[in-house]
């Protein structure tokens, strides 16, 4: 039997691959938390749980007919943003991958989530930052597969795709991290005043009303609480989150949804990217299992 290990809702920002005394210079002469956070992340969590595969869920990859599964034998090459040419220009990247996973996840969603999802292994299917970024600090040989956000779904075919992966995984003989990358809230400033609000103090936060959102998410995975954040997704989206928080739920439902208990840690502080909401939140599977007892 299979098991997810970990996950994590973990920022991709930009900011992270730039050079340390660029990262300073624009956060008025000190360090981003998000840096250090993975560092750590890594040295204190995933170096103990020695998973075989990291799952991305990447909110960059925007299908639109079909949720996709990367089932590559490997991922090669250098990487160049064309979001951002300037700042992630040719990073190089050489990321195993689990075909047999990928597959069984393929499978898994059409038949346990009743939602259309393919492998592909076309060697010239892109890949985007929020795998590549943290990839660039976490990776140490380990399998990597990248799901995609389609850009059609509703909260229903997210919950749907995450339970199915859930049920992939546990069938696999694999252990498994889930990595849902991508931010909060996710409204940037405009051209003409972004210059002003490019520290990480939450301050710079596109709006009060969206960082105060954020914050209640924060308190509420803190103590466990994933069935509010699911139930309150109508009133987030009012402050449009990266990628329709389609990485959040089909990660928490692979951990069992409204039922899971995992308590969250972050592993930096909440901060602005650009207007952005951005943070590391773990989530360490509890001694009882992921879902609350029946």
């Amino acid at each position: 039997m299979g098991s997810i290990a970990g996950a994590g809702l973990l920022s991709h920002v930009p900011t992270i691959m730039l050079p340390k005394d660029v990262r300073h210079r624009l956060n008025e002469g000190n360090e981003i938390s998000l840096v250090p956070g993975l560092e750590r992340l890594r040295r204190e969590v995933l170096d103990a749980l020695r998973p075989d595969t990291f799952v991305v869920f990447d909110t960059h990859w925007a299908t639109t007919v079909e949720f996709v599964v990367t089932s590559h034998e490997r991922r090669s090459g250098l990487y160049t943003s064309d979001e951002l040419p300037r700042g992630i220009r040719q990073v190089p990247f050489d990321l195993a991958g689990n075909p047999a996973l990928a597959n069984r996840i393929a499978a898994s969603v059409n038949e346990h989530g009743g939602v259309r999802c393919t492998a592909i292994d076309d060697a010239w299917l892109p890949i985007h930052y929020p795998t590549v970024n943290l990839a660039h600090y976490l990776d140490r040989g380990e399998r990597w597969i990248s799901v995609s956000i389609c850009q059609t779904a509703r909260d229903a075919d997210f919950l749907a795709v995450g339970a199915a992966l859930g049920h992939a995984v546990r069938e696999s003989g694999e252990r498994v991290v889930l990595l849902a990358s991508g931010g909060l809230s996710h409204r940037f400033w405009p051209l003409a005043e972004l210059e002003r609000h490019e520290a990480s103090d939450p301050i710079h936060v596109r709006t009060p009303e969206a960082r105060a959102a954020d914050e209640q998410r924060l308190a509420w995975w803190a103590c466990g609480d994933h069935a509010s954040v699911i139930d309150a997704m109508e009133e987030y989206r009012a402050h449009k989150p990266e990628g329709m928080f389609g990485h959040y739920l089909m990660m928490v439902s692979a951990l069992g949804g409204r039922d899971c208990v995992a308590a969250g840690r972050q592993f930096s502080d909440y901060e602005n990217a650009a207007g952005t909401g951005q943070v590391h939140v773990w989530f360490d599977r509890p001694a009882g299992g992921w879902r609350r007892a029946a």
